[in-house]
């Protein structure tokens, strides 16, 4: 049993604190609830930025903020570091890696993993990148080839260490494929004056005929021609049939040798026992209604990536995306609080602010509700976008240092290759960095 004292308020148990945990969490402050926030991590991490510390363009803990400095100054705010294992509705419980916790009102928001559509082989030798260590691992295998590639025997064994797959033409995939060619750009000749003019190759695979599909065709053309120009092979219409730790197979019939996987085509739902498996779909989300409450219970709600709710213009769901999980976090704030107070509850519209996508120095596509921009002026809108989402002022400090150096000296911001003692320091190996 987790020893939280019992007080004469409700209880509310969140089960995450990304970007839908958090919100939440902070806009039941001084509500008359007593919040609970279970995490596996004692830190906030900002997704949005990853590609940038998996290029080598940031580091880490510029994008990591101690939960625990959150909620310093919250009265009847519990933080726990614990894994999510099952809920029982009945007894209104959730069973955790550290036992039992009792609540009033359970969240659960412990967001979504890499989706491989069945693919043990893709699971096994690609890298995604959702969380923290599975970006650390990106880094430091794609440094690793690099430094392996000064020693390859072979020409073959050399362009195969410098060759990179990102399968994926979505945000996250057109996002490091652009940092990656910037690196390939700006950094390599200079950090490995050895291959003189080789560089490496970058190849972006996505299945349907464009990237950026959820952007309108205009912002996916600019998009491609942006990555096209500075070098990057992007593969339409084109799906990634298989692979092994040297080979990825096309359904063109097109074999592409790399050292390098990349997965960025899909993501599910963390899945918790308990739940009657029809509230889950397909891809693990949970359905919800209107209100967020899980389909058939009353005090269960989903809300971020875990959630899946329709409405009108979005018959399949909400994109996952951090805006839906930051709205339905302040509604259901809200709901909760008209619960406390006895008012009915209201339903959610999920308000499109827009959708961005950066490419490189100068080079974004930014679609806001009544304009649109591509080039330069999209890309000075996309930093201050995310330099104003980033918690706190040292960090927010650290990147636009970082940013400022990267865009004055045409350097990245760390190149450092630190593993595990054990971990070999070869690229075929897989291995995974306890989280």
């Amino acid at each position: 049993m987790i020893n939280i004292p019992r007080t004469d308020k409700k209880r509310v148990v969140i089960a995450g604190c990304g970007f839908a945990g958090l919100t939440l969490a902070k806009k039941l402050k001084n509500k008359g609830y007593q919040v609970v926030i279970l995490d596996k991590h004692n830190y906030h991490q900002f997704p949005p930025l990853f590609y940038q510390v998996a290029s080598a363009g940031l580091e880490e803990s510029s994008i990591l903020f101690p939960l625990r400095k959150i909620f310093q100054h919250y009265k009847d705010f519990h933080l726990r570091k614990v894994e999510v294992e099952s809920v029982d509705p009945a007894k209104n419980t959730l069973t955790t890696s550290s036992g039992e916790i009792g609540y009033d009102f359970l969240v659960l928001a412990h967001g979504a993993t890499n989706a491989y559509f069945g693919s043990v082989q893709m699971q096994k030798y690609s890298r995604g990148m959702k969380t923290i260590a599975e970006v650390l691992d990106l880094r430091n295998s794609l440094l690793m080839n690099f430094e392996n590639a000064l020693t390859a025997q072979n020409d073959e064994e050399r362009e195969m260490l410098m060759s990179i797959v990102i399968i994926g033409g979505g945000p996250s995939g057109v996002e490091i494929a652009g940092a990656l060619a910037e690196m390939n750009k700006y950094v390599l000749k200079k950090d490995y004056p050895e291959f003189k003019e080789i560089r490496a190759k970058i190849y972006l695979v996505e299945a349907v005929d464009r990237v950026l599909s959820a952007m309108t065709k205009k912002s996916s053309e600019k998009a491609r021609g942006f990555l096209e120009k500075m070098g990057v092979q992007v593969l339409t219409n084109t799906r990634a049939t298989g692979c092994d730790e040297k080979t990825v197979f096309l359904d063109s019939g097109k074999i592409i040798s790399t050292g390098m996987i990349i997965w960025t085509a899909g993501i599910a739902g963390n899945r918790s026992a308990g739940l009657n498996p029809a509230c889950f779909t397909a891809n693990g989300r949970i359905r919800v209604d209107s209100f967020n409450r899980v389909a058939g219970y009353e005090n269960v709600f989903a809300i971020g990536d875990i959630s899946l709710q329709t409405e009108e213009h979005y018959p399949k769901g909400h994109p996952q995306v951090a805006q839906v999980a930051i709205q339905q976090a302040q509604l259901l704030a809200e709901n909760l609080i008209r619960i406390k107070s006895g008012e009915p509850m209201k339903a959610f519209k999920y308000k499109d602010l827009g959708t961005m996508a950066t490419v490189g120095r100068h080079l974004a596509v930014v679609e806001l509700p009544y304009v649109r921009f591509q080039g330069i002026f999209g890309w000075f809108i996309w930093m201050f976008i995310h330099l104003m989402s980033i918690i706190g002022v040292k960090n927010k400090l650290q990147i636009f240092i970082n940013w400022a150096w990267k865009y004055f000296t045409y350097d990245q911001s760390t190149r450092i290759i630190i593993r595990p003692k054990g971990c070999a320091d070869v690229s075929t190996n897989n291995y995974s960095i306890p989280e």
